[in-house]
């Protein structure tokens, strides 16, 4: 008699995967179904794909692998489910499963165990990733470089932001006290690995912002990749755990932690989730996702900082703003009215809601990578709504998005300039 195989990690949310009644509601919003019209596509058919696994009509096969990595995880099907079926958390424990079984891929094992769980070691193949693209890969307007149409595996012709010069650690100490006055709070500041290195202006902006509001700001070294891609994208939550743990001892004897990415903040709060396999490491995870915060929920509901602190910075004067939600943010964290209500106390610009802000961009971390095409089409939905709001400038709370947002709409070749709100911050 053939046994059928275990699979651990899905069983744990058995609830949730028995929970779905197929009556096709995630079908609606799915942004991955809208473009394909295919059941697998959308959460139901992931589902019973799921469940054929689990009875042992199926194996982890290269095709079922396929299929569960082409989701973006954005939470839509959850947010239009009748019965609450959290089907995002059934696929990460799938892959999780296809990742015991298969292991990851090359050259993605290289990154994922190697380079990302070690900070200097990734920090020096940023440098090097550096040089190469100021050799090899043409600008085209300020600090964004062009990708060649060979290197079809990082998306045909990509439009990616060049790498710093100095990364943000560099930039700044790990005490940053505040400009005269009293210290009202001290928080821990997670840079996450676009804002260390791709945008370490804006992490010296918000710095500077917090502290010229008397808010100490920490920013510890040992702190590392907040682990998405690792254990959410890739299913290695072996890995993942290795990296939460660094995460959690950075950060150990601060009560607020913020961070300026959507994607950073949920994935942290999931350590508890998927990666805690004690009863040690659920405390640990526990108190430690309790600390973090949004930037745009910490200054609102935390700080609780008056409209006037909110000063529109120069360049943005008089223009046009929309906003585009992070599906982490707005779904994962439930953070929608804070960054709202700091955009609309910014007196010099014209704030404008665009439809459907909350759509998904496309971008899903390495989603973008392994479907790239398919990511465009979901983003050209997105860019419809931008200029259907007149807006000179988008602004996000995701440096991913913002990089998937920059790329969509220089293809375009649209004016619109993307920001982190942030940034609009004087």
């Amino acid at each position: 008699m053939t046994t059928k195989p275990r699979y651990d990690e899905i069983e744990k949310f058995r609830e949730a995967l028995d929970s779905c009644t197929k009556c096709g509601f995630c079908m609606a919003g799915c942004p991955v179904y809208r473009e394909e019209k295919v059941e697998n596509s959308v959460a139901r058919g992931k589902i019973m794909l799921i469940r054929s696994m689990l009875d042992g009509d199926l194996d982890v096969t290269d095709g079922m692998a396929e299929q569960l990595n082409r989701c973006t995880l954005c939470m839509t099907c959850a947010q239009n489910c009748p019965a609450g079926t959290n089907v995002p958390t059934v696929i990460t424990a799938a892959r999780a499963e296809k990742t015991k079984r298969q292991g990851v891929p090359f050259p993605y094992n290289v990154i994922y165990r190697w380079l990302l769980p070690r900070r200097r070691l990734f920090g020096w193949a940023v440098r090097i990733a550096s040089w190469v693209q100021g050799i090899f890969l043409p600008k085209t307007e300020g600090t964004i470089r062009h990708l060649s149409m060979f290197l079809a595996a990082l998306g045909k012709g990509r439009h990616i932001p060049q790498i710093a010069p100095k990364f943000l650690r560099e930039s700044v100490p790990v005490v940053n006290k505040p400009k005269g006055g009293k210290t009202k709070l001290t928080v821990g500041y997670f840079t996450g690995c676009m804002t260390d290195f791709v945008f370490p202006e804006l992490g010296t902006k918000i710095i500077n912002f917090l502290t010229k509001n008397g808010i100490e700001v920490i920013v510890p070294r040992g702190q590392g990749c907040c682990g998405a891609p690792v254990f959410l994208g890739a299913g290695d939550f072996k890995t993942g755990r290795k990296m939460a743990d660094a995460n959690v001892k950075a950060f150990k004897d601060l009560d607020y932690i913020i961070t300026d990415c959507a994607t950073c903040a949920s994935a942290m709060k999931d350590y508890t989730k998927f990666l805690a396999d004690t009863d040690e490491r659920k405390k640990q995870y526990e108190n430690f996702g309790k600390k973090i915060k949004d930037i745009t929920e910490f200054l609102v509901d935390v700080a609780k900082l008056p409209a006037s602190a909110y000063q529109t910075a120069k360049e943005f004067k008089g223009k046009t703003v929309t906003w585009h939600e992070p599906c982490h943010l707005g779904r994962y964290l439930g953070v929608k009215e804070q960054p709202r209500k700091i955009l609309k106390a910014l007196k010099d610009i014209k704030f404008v809601e665009m439809p459907d802000a909350d759509r998904c961009c496309g971008m899903a971390g390495t989603f973008s990578i392994y479907f790239y095409d398919l990511s465009q089409k979901i983003a050209a939905k997105k860019a419809a709504s931008i200029k259907s709001t007149g807006a000179d400038v988008v602004v996000t709370d995701c440096p991913g998005c913002q990089i998937q947002l920059i790329d969509t709409l220089k293809r375009l070749k649209s004016r619109v300039q993307v920001r982190h709100i942030m940034e609009l911050l004087d």
